[in-house]
């Protein structure tokens, strides 16, 4: 049987369901916002080939291991996490579901008042530092920039001899950070997929304009100096 497509699947989604995209489930049910990872029963044909998601549950989980850290060890704005699992092949992220508008969504003049805000949480996460690569739970998934070229095997890299690398977002998109449109405040910095510790080139301020995080037309392509200092470290 050929693999459903994302309109099928769409047409046939459950209770508070509110979206399936090729890599993902999104459930809203009154206060509580669930993510889950596709199984490989549901995973997608897309321009006439099987759509296979790169580390699909491996980013859930540790989205969930990032939240628990952050707000352990900040007071950067996040959603609440309620619970992250694996369960029969798919990782599964609970949290709050978090009312605002992307910062995309507001006017350049409100963007700027966020964006000192935001620079405040990111100095932050600056100061979160390891000599130890990836996620709080020891994953490596670098930003979807680096990632997206992967071959499907997992990084593996060297501790570093000083604690030199840095808490990165590593998805800092404008539509990523959530915003009361009326004061504007941020409620919610969320999508910590690609999260951890990595060298603090890896952070872009990509949520300076609309789009997502990947280098548009007319801007620096950084992607081979990335990929070039993770293969001078890794095992």
């Amino acid at each position: 049987m050929a693999p459903p497509t994302n309109h099928e699947l769409n047409e046939k989604r459950e209770e508070h369901c509110i979206s399936i995209t090729p890599e993902r489930k999104y459930y809203q049910c009154g206060g509580t916002w669930i993510k889950r990872s596709l199984r490989p029963t549901e995973w997608q044909m897309h321009r006439g080939f099987m759509h296979v998601p790169l580390f699909n549950m491996e980013r859930v989980l540790n989205e969930g291991a990032c939240l628990s850290f952050l707000a352990q060890n900040t007071n950067i704005p996040l959603p609440k996490l309620y619970a992250s699992f694996e369960d029969d092949g798919s990782g599964y992220l609970v949290t709050e579901y978090v009312d605002g508008v992307g910062m995309d969504a507001l006017s350049l003049e409100q963007q700027n008042v966020v964006a000192q805000e935001l620079q405040q949480h990111m100095e932050t996460m600056r100061k979160l530092t390891s000599e130890t690569w990836g996620g709080p739970s020891g994953l490596v998934l670098p930003p979807y920039r680096v990632l997206k070229n992967s071959d499907g095997h997992p990084w593996r890299m060297r501790p570093r001899p000083d604690r030199s690398l840095v808490f990165c977002h590593n998805d800092l998109s404008a539509n990523n950070v959530i915003v009361d449109p009326k004061t504007p405040k941020i409620n919610a910095i969320v999508d910590w997929e690609y999260a951890g510790f990595y060298p603090p080139e890896f952070e872009r301020p990509f949520y300076l304009r609309p789009g997502p995080s990947v280098a548009l037309a007319g801007e620096v392509d950084d992607v081979g100096s990335l990929e070039a200092i993770m293969a001078k470290e890794s095992l």
